[in-house]
């Protein structure tokens, strides 16, 4: 299911709120785990399944891991198995085909035989579960978190369904209390509608019509040099505004329920820096990797050369986290080499003298180039897209023909206020935080009011971050 469908806003949300409302609190988590699995089963039943199998082995992982008289070894081999375990269905869903295809290319190229690639589904939003998960039974064993009191508290935090499916993506430490026990006020439950509708608008009005552009661009044979770089524009709202749309409801239903999440965005491309600009741009993923993963490498402690090696092995991992293609590894490694190479200068960038609207200018323009490699659909089209840019190549006949469809009226102001708000400091997350007074509310309902016009007329609606 999808926050931006009749389905969703119509029937499922307000069902659930009438339930969970007119429940004891005692029962509110069960309901939440509920509401949950039917969301997440609506694609297929089969997804809920794995889910709970998971579930279930890390919540008893968890009460092996902090059993009284557990010796520091049998606690070190609970955390390594519960980590094989997950990894290991991960793996297998999202990276079995990656791998296969590539061992099959490699077999080709010696002329050995090939052999057939079982073709697998993937589940939506495991890499999000999966790491919520993993980040209690680490922080289980790390003694930095206590554990969940009851299968109902653990199953609740696993399948949450405003964060379920596309993050952010919450540690358990931060919503232990939360869990047990959350406050339900009116100006909560008011602020949380209001985070949610600037979100939704954010994910209607804006992500979706520069992704109609980003894709038929991406989608041409031989786009002109404008178009190109039109196209790639166009990605980068689309994907900022669905996935901090996304956030943004997550956090507003997080809220409606009680919950505090932390902020997910904070203005990225007004970033100064590509170190500046991972301390903005999905800041759960950021702290994740930084915790779970820098720090085990070794992190900074272990001399400069190390460091570096560090922070591009985790710039590599995390784009492999995105997906199970080339361009992701090599996404990853772009910004492995340039946080090195910033680290190297002492955490500023080569450009750090520059003022201020062009040290944001070049990070904008690194992105940039960095979301072909991300969006593009393998390696090959991300350099014949890159010449494209440059005007490389021969310019496509269809050109006059895309030309058409990307420079409407609906879709120049659409990316004209994306490029107003992308640039400005005021974020969704914070403003939310002040009452709800009328004049917002004058401001709000005909927004949502808009939008949601806009989502029934629309036939374009993906949610990016799905696939991750």
């Amino acid at each position: 299911m999808v926050f931006t469908t009749q389905i969703f806003v119509f029937y499922f949300l307000p069902l659930f709120l009438l339930v969970y409302y007119n429940l004891p609190r005692s029962w509110r988590n069960v309901c939440i785990t509920v509401a949950s699995y039917i969301f997440y089963g609506w694609w297929e039943p089969w997804f809920a399944g794995l889910m709970m199998f998971t579930t279930v082995i890390d919540f008893y992982w968890g009460k092996f891991i902090t059993r009284p008289g557990a010796t520091r070894a049998q606690q070190k081999f609970a955390v390594v198995a519960c980590v094989v375990t997950n990894l290991s269905l991960l793996g297998f869903f999202k990276y079995y085909m990656f791998a296969a295809e590539t061992l099959n290319r490699l077999l080709a190229t010696v002329g050995a035989e090939q052999f057939r690639v079982l073709q697998v589904v993937l589940p939506i939003g495991i890499s999000f579960y999966t790491f919520h998960s993993l980040t209690y039974i680490i922080d289980l064993y790390r003694g930095h978190a206590t554990p969940a009191k009851s299968f109902s508290v653990f199953s609740a935090f696993v399948a949450l369904f405003p964060d379920l499916v596309a993050g952010p993506i919450i540690r358990y430490k931060t919503l232990a209390e939360q869990l047990h026990q959350r406050e339900h006020t009116a100006t909560r439950f008011a602020s949380g509608i209001s985070i949610f509708v600037v979100g939704f608008a954010k994910k209607i009005l804006l992500a979706n019509p520069c992704g109609q552009v980003a894709d038929a661009v991406f989608g041409a044979a031989q786009p002109w040099a404008l178009d190109a770089w039109v196209g790639v524009l166009a990605y980068a709202f689309q994907i900022y505004f669905d996935f901090c749309g996304y956030s943004d409801m997550a956090v507003g239903l997080g809220r409606m329920l009680g919950f505090e999440f932390l902020k997910n965005f904070d203005a990225p491309y007004r970033s100064e820096s590509i170190t500046d600009l991972w301390r903005r741009w999905h800041i759960s993923l950021s702290n994740v990797l930084r915790d779970y993963l820098y720090i085990a490498l070794g992190g900074n402690r272990k001399g400069e050369a190390r460091t570096y090696l560090n922070l591009t092995v985790v710039m590599l991992l995390g784009g492999l986290w995105h997906g199970a293609k080339w361009n992701f590894l090599v996404w990853g490694a772009f910004h492995g080499v340039l946080l090195a190479f910033e680290r190297w200068l002492g955490k500023r960038s080569m450009y750090g003298g520059m003022p201020r609207p062009m040290r944001i200018g070049v990070t904008f323009l690194l992105m940039l180039f960095s979301w072909v490699l991300f969006r593009a659909e393998d390696l090959s089209s991300a350099w014949a897209y890159f010449g494209a840019m440059f005007g490389v190549g021969a310019e496509g006949s269809a050109a006059p023909l895309l030309a058409a469809m990307i420079y409407t009226p609906y879709h120049l102001v659409a990316m004209g206020v994306c490029a107003v708000l992308v640039f400005q400091p005021l974020q969704a997350h914070d403003w939310s935080e002040a009452p709800v007074t009328w004049g917002r509310t004058a401001v709000l309902l005909p927004l949502f009011v808009l939008s949601l016009l806009a989502m029934f007329a629309q036939e374009f609606n993906p949610f990016l971050y799905f696939q991750f």
